[in-house]
């Protein structure tokens, strides 16, 4: 596989968590952990298939353990910091906070062997940051009495940036691994689910069609192909071209009818752009 086609199905990754969004909307009823346990169920679900399908149950037999851990660590921790965030802290702070997880990503990559990390893409991601920001922090306003949630949402970007970086040292390693890490996570997500959570499932079969949509693609297919992307693709431009995600959610979002045309939209969506250019521009003349 080359490197230009492990991209793009790295970045087939944050076109499906640009319906991230939508339909948690949908499924706005099931309380988070136990949403985060049914979809990573479904994900792990889709991993059993395929690597059933394809005959290939030999490659997760030889794994070690320690990589199952970091995967299982990388996907739940995010997703429990996450929501922890939101709890602690108001959305719009939490979420630019957590989102710094790109830019992370891009700066974290120039620790990579064989990596080359040029002003260019620092720049790239910044500018795209900017872009994104305008979308994610519509109406923050940072106090320190929510401390403790935007040190989570650090958390969580930190938590991510750094799955996602360092997966890149398991090149080697089957995407299959996800299969794994999806079910670990849907176990645990169910274990603090029933220790901080009340059970409640959608009451409506737009309600049910929104949770298993989230469980086949932002929650699950989403984590084979970013793993797919991470390990073989250009991850600066991974990193940079996901701050594309809120904007394309939020058009999702317009086309369902349930955000409202914002004039910021149009900015965001060039400084996104230019900034994915900045940092496509710097890896093609670093190779």
């Amino acid at each position: 596989m080359s490197k230009s086609t492990a991209t793009l199905i790295g970045f087939v990754a944050v076109l499906l968590w640009a319906l991230l969004a939508l339909f948690t909307v949908g499924a706005r009823e099931v309380p988070p952990l136990q949403l985060n346990a049914v979809c990573f169920a479904i994900g792990g679900t889709i991993g059993v298939i395929w690597t059933t399908v394809s005959k290939r149950w030999g490659e997760l037999r030889s794994v070690p353990l320690s990589i199952y851990l970091f995967g299982t660590i990388g996907l739940f921790g995010y997703h429990f910091l996450y929501f922890s965030a939101l709890r602690a802290a108001p959305p719009a702070e939490a979420g630019l906070i957590a989102y710094l997880w790109p830019l992370l990503i891009v700066l974290f990559s120039g620790l990579l062997p064989g990596e080359r990390l040029r002003p260019l893409h620092l720049i790239g991601a910044a500018v795209s940051f900017v872009g994104a920001a305008l979308i994610v922090a519509q109406g923050a306003a940072f106090s320190g009495a929510n401390g403790l949630g935007y040190l989570l949402a650090a958390g969580c970007a930190l938590t991510w940036s750094s799955y996602s970086v360092l997966s890149r040292r398991f090149g080697s390693v089957s995407s299959m691994v996800v299969t794994v890490y999806c079910l670990a996570t849907a176990l645990l997500s169910l274990i603090a689910h029933l220790a901080l959570e009340q059970t409640v499932w959608p009451s409506t079969s737009h309600g049910w069609a929104s949770m298993i949509a989230l469980g086949v693609g932002p929650v699950g297919a989403a984590f084979y192909v970013w793993d797919i992307g991470v390990k073989r693709g250009n991850i600066q431009l991974l990193g940079t071209a996901s701050y594309a995600a809120p904007l394309l959610s939020t058009f999702a979002l317009i086309v369902a009818g349930i955000a409202e045309p914002r004039a910021t939209l149009v900015l965001s969506a060039i400084l996104i752009t230019c900034g994915a250019g900045m940092a496509a521009y710097a890896s093609r003349h670093s190779e």
